[in-house]
C-alpha cells in the first residue's frame, strides 16, 4: 500500500505508508518549531495536496532556519527530513534560496557547544546533494 503527496494533478511522491507517515508526523514537528504551515494538507483517502505557493514558504524557512544553527545535533536531526522537502520542492517546482543557506550563519549559534563547521558553501553542497540523492529514491 502507499500514500500520495500531489500538487495539482501530479504526482510528486508515492511513498509507502510507513514511509507517508513518519514523514507527515516530521512535518507537525517543523511546522510547530517554524511557527507555519508547510502546505502540506492532510491526508485523505491515501492522497493530500501541496499547495505550492504555502510549501515555498515553509521551504525557505527551513533553510533559514538551518542557516542560523552550527549545532550538530540539530543540523543532523533536521537533515533527512530538510532533504525530502528539498526533494519534494524540486518536483513541485519551488524556487529554493539556496544562497541563504551557503552563506555562514547569522550571529552567535542557536545552542552553545557541540557546534558543527560552519562552512555554509560545504553545508548547502552537502544538502543538495542528499536531497538529489533521494530524490532518485522517491517513487511517482
Amino acid at each position: 500500500m502507499s500514500q500520495y503527496f500531489d500538487s495539482g494533478d501530479e504526482t510528486l511522491w508515492n511513498p509507502s505508508n510507513g514511509a507517508s507517515r513518519l514523514f507527515r508526523r516530521q512535518v507537525a514537528v517543523f511546522e510547530a518549531e517554524l511557527e507555519l504551515s508547510s502546505g502540506i494538507g492532510p491526508m485523505e483517502n491515501d492522497e493530500c495536496q501541496i499547495d505550492p505557493d504555502t510549501f515555498e514558504v515553509f521551504v525557505n524557512a527551513l533553510l533559514a532556519q538551518r542557516r542560523r544553527t552550527s549545532h550538530a545535533i540539530l543540523l543532523a536531526l533536521s537533515e533527512g527530513f530538510t532533504a525530502t522537502v528539498l526533494a519534494l520542492a524540486e518536483r513541485a517546482g519551488i524556487t529554493v534560496d539556496w544562497a541563504q543557506l551557503e552563506s555562514a550563519p547569522d550571529g552567535a549559534p542557536e545552542a552553545t557547544g557541540m557546534s558543527a563547521p560552519t562552512e555554509g558553501r560545504a553545508r548547502g553542497t552537502g544538502l543538495r546533494e542528499r536531497a538529489r540523492e533521494l530524490e532518485r529514491h522517491m517513487a511517482r
